[in-house]
């Protein structure tokens, strides 16, 4: 394998003893989340994966480098970096970041590919992408949902964000033939709610289960991975009755704003986080950190 990586020991030390080892997306911090809750958050989401008893490996493009894990200084160095100035990196992008030696923080799809490439099975976020309002004829929809459906590895997330259409989400992950596992309920959450009223297609209790499903799937020779939708914690979530017209108004803004494309994602978080006066973004730190819990137990699990 030629595919430009570089690990920080702790990182390096753990894959070649078979220890767990737990992925993490970047556009949370660049694109996701303000400075300087974004480092906090990053710091504290690698700090209750150790203590779950897995490595944390952030995953970002610097100076033409795919970097598996990152030391203090470097997350810090991310986390300063203004939006504009980190390339936000799915499967198309990637290849030219690294190219031309530019920072690039990485989407689900992008960090799915190289945790795959860097042999690491689980990866925590907070949600999918997925299809966006209007795709009918906007024709916008995530490349996560590709990426769960060809690349090995187990996805731990509150569901898809909750700004998308979720029930076509669903749908066209149900049609790439994507496991989507409710973890300990029957309905599918939604991201800063953990009910969705939409029927999980399966539901599955504890790490164990979920590792012996991916397992599985290697050994029938099924490509993909799998999609953990873990409810986000009772004490942080916004009800859906709540949330639903502050998505609803910002949603409005975005069309009456001609927001588009990757813009749209970040555009939509903000405003929701001034309308909410920022108990969105708690309530999204919140299940983040719940996920990373989730996903070493996952990697523990298929360690054994």
């Amino acid at each position: 394998m030629n595919a430009p990586l570089t690990f920080p020991p702790e990182v390096h030390d753990a894959l070649s003893a078979g220890r767990p080892v737990v992925a993490l997306e970047s556009t949370i911090i660049t694109h996701g989340m303000p400075w300087p809750q974004n480092l906090e958050m990053a710091r504290q989401v690698e700090a209750v994966i150790r203590d779950n008893g897995a490595v944390p490996a952030t995953i970002a493009v610097m100076g033409g480098r795919i970097h598996v894990g990152m030391d203090d200084d470097a997350l810090e160095t991310l986390a300063r970096t203004p939006s504009d100035q980190a390339m936000k990196l799915s499967r198309a992008d990637l290849a030219v970041c690294l190219a031309n030696g530019r920072t690039g923080a990485t989407t689900v799809a992008a960090t799915m590919i190289c945790a795959h490439l860097a042999g690491i099975r689980v990866f925590a976020t907070g949600g999918i992408g997925g299809v966006h309002r209007g795709a009918e004829s906007s024709f916008d929809i995530s490349a996560d949902l590709h990426e769960l459906a060809q690349t090995p590895v187990t996805v731990v997330a509150a569901g898809a964000k909750a700004i998308l259409d979720l029930p076509k989400t669903w749908e066209v992950l149900e049609t790439l033939g994507v496991p989507v596992i409710a973890y300990g309920q029957d309905d599918l959450p939604a991201f800063w709610s953990r009910g969705s009223g939409i029927r999980a297609p399966l539901r599955m209790d504890n790490a164990a289960d979920i590792a012996a499903s991916a397992a599985m799937r290697a050994r029938l020779g099924l490509k993909g991975g799998q999609l953990v939708a873990n409810p986000i914690p009772h004490d942080a979530e916004i009800p859906r009755d709540t949330i639903m017209p502050v998505i609803e108004q910002a949603l409005s803004e975005a069309e009456a704003q001609g927001i588009a494309a990757k813009q749209v994602t970040p555009f939509l978080l903000g405003r929701i986080f001034d309308l909410t006066e920022g108990r969105s973004l708690r309530s999204n730190i919140a299940l983040v950190l719940d996920n990373a819990r989730l996903a070493a137990e996952i990697a523990a699990a298929m360690t054994r």
